[in-house]
C-alpha cells in the first residue's frame, strides 16, 4: 500500500459520523453542525424533473454528459459571471465537485516529474491533499493567516517552490473559515500562475451562498490554464444527486475528459436532467440564501452573547469561531457532544485549525434555535471547568 496514503489520519467527517452514532445509540437529540449537509428540502421541480426523467431501459451515460446539460451550465455561466463558456469543449458535467478535484491530479501531475507539487492553502477542504497523494504528487501546504484574511499568497513562496509546482488549489469563498477573495486576488494568482506554468484550479462551490455582493469567479480573469469546479450540493441542495461540473481552458477540459472514461464518473441521464432545471432556476436559490440569513442570524446572536468571536459570515453557511486563548477545539467540541450537539474542531482541516471550531448551518432554522439555547448553557459549564 502507498505509503503516504496509509500515513494519513481517517477522514474527519467519518469521525463525526462514528461520534452521532454513538449518540444515537444512547438517544440523544442531535443537532448536527459538523457535516455541511443542509436539510432543506430539494426545490419539487427539480424532484419531480428526474422523476419523470427516469427511463423505462437504463443505458450508461456518457462521461462528456447530455448536450441540454452543458448548454444549461454555460448560459447560466453567462448570466452570473459574464464569461463565455463553449458547451462543447470547455464544460464537463461531473458526479459532484469532490470526486473531479479528487481525480483531477491523476490526469495532471507526474509523479516522476521534477514539477510535481500541488500547492494550497491549509486549513482546507481534504480532498486537495488526498487526491494529490494518490495521483503520487507532493503536497506542499501554506499555513493561511487570518491577518492576511486566509488568502494563499503564491507572491510569498520561494521561486524554486513555483517552479516545481504542477497545480494550485484556491477555494473562495472558502471552506473552512467562509473567507472571500476579491477579483484583484484572483487576478494577480492567476497571473503568477501564468508566469510560471502553473495549472491554477478554483473550487468554487460556495459561490452561490452569499449575504453581500455575489463572489467572483477565476475565469473572470483568465481561461487559459485556468480550471473552475461547481456544484449543486450547496447551490441547490443536491447533496445527494452528486452533480456538479468542471470548466475553463478547453485544451486542459479536452484532455481530462479524455481520461476521466476510466474513473467510472459518468452522471446519469436523470440526474443530469434535474441538474439541467436546477442551473436554470434562481428563485429556488435565492430562496435558500434567505433560509441560510435566518439561521445565520441566530448564530451570530449567540456567539456575540458567549464572547465568541468569529469572521463575519458573507458567504458559505460556515462560522469559523476562535476559541480562548489556551482552548482546545477539540476539548470544547468533546463538551458540546455530550449535550447532542456536533461540531467540527478546526484541527479537521489541517494546519491554521488550531484554536477554531467551524459549525456548519445545516440543521432548520427551528433546530438552530434549540441548539444555541443548549449551547448556552453548555459553553457556560465548560468555562467554568477549564477557568
Amino acid at each position: 500500500m502507498n505509503r503516504k496514503i496509509r500515513e494519513l489520519k481517517p477522514y474527519p467527517m467519518d469521525r463525526l459520523v462514528k461520534a452521532k452514532e454513538e449518540l444515537r445509540k444512547k438517544g440523544v437529540k442531535i443537532y448536527d453542525f459538523g457535516t455541511g449537509d443542509p436539510k432543506e428540502p430539494t426545490a419539487p421541480f427539480i424532484r419531480e424533473t428526474l422523476k419523470a426523467s427516469v427511463p423505462e431501459v437504463s443505458q450508461y451515460p456518457t462521461v462528456k454528459g447530455k448536450r441540454e446539460l452543458r448548454e444549461a451550465i454555460a448560459k447560466w455561466f453567462k448570466n452570473r459571471f459574464n464569461v463565455e463558456l463553449d458547451p462543447e469543449r470547455e464544460v464537463i458535467p461531473s458526479s459532484g465537485s469532490k470526486e473531479a478535484i479528487f481525480h483531477f491530479p491523476l490526469v495532471f501531475v507526474d509523479g516522476d516529474s521534477g514539477k510535481r507539487k500541488v500547492v494550497f492553502g491549509t486549513p482546507a477542504y481534504p480532498v486537495y491533499e488526498r487526491g494529490t497523494l494518490f495521483a503520487g504528487g507532493e503536497p506542499f501546504k501554506v499555513k493561511l493567516k487570518e491577518e492576511e484574511n486566509f488568502l494563499l499568497r503564491l507572491d510569498k513562496l520561494p521561486k524554486s517552490i513555483l517552479e516545481e509546482t504542477a497545480l494550485v488549489w484556491i477555494n473562495y469563498p472558502h471552506n473552512p473559515t467562509g473567507a472571500l477573495a476579491p477579483l484583484s486576488y484572483l487576478r494577480d494568482t492567476y497571473d503568477l500562475c501564468r508566469e510560471y506554468g502553473i495549472i491554477l484550479c478554483s473550487d468554487e462551490c460556495y459561490t452561490e451562498i452569499y449575504f453581500q455582493e455575489p463572489p467572483p469567479s477565476l475565469l473572470q480573469v483568465g481561461k487559459e490554464g485556468a480550471v473552475v469546479f461547481h456544484s449543486l450540493s450547496k447551490r441547490s441542495g443536491l447533496t445527494g444527486y452528486r452533480s456538479g461540473f468542471v470548466a475553463g481552458d478547453k485544451e486542459i477540459i479536452q484532455t481530462y475528459l479524455k481520461y476521466r472514461s476510466s474513473f467510472g464518473v459518468a452522471s446519469p441521464d436523470f440526474i443530469q436532467e434535474a441538474a439541467r432545471v436546477a442551473w436554470l432556476d434562481e428563485a429556488h436559490v435565492r430562496e435558500r440564501r434567505e433560509v441560510f440569513k435566518e439561521k445565520k442570524e441566530v448564530f451570530e446572536e449567540l456567539f456575540k452573547e458567549l464572547n465568541l468571536k468569529h469572521l463575519p459570515v458573507k458567504a458559505t453557511f460556515y462560522f469559523w469561531v476562535r476559541l480562548p486563548e489556551g482552548v482546545s477545539s477539540q476539548d470544547y467540541a468533546l463538551h458540546l457532544l455530550k449535550y447532542g450537539i456536533v461540531i467540527s474542531p478546526g484541527e479537521f482541516f489541517g494546519e491554521g485549525g488550531e484554536g477554531y471550531f467551524r459549525i456548519a448551518l445545516v440543521p432548520s432554522v427551528k433546530e438552530c434555535k434549540e441548539a444555541a439555547a443548549i449551547w448556552k448553557r453548555a459553553h457556560r459549564e465548560f468555562m467554568e471547568k477549564v477557568s
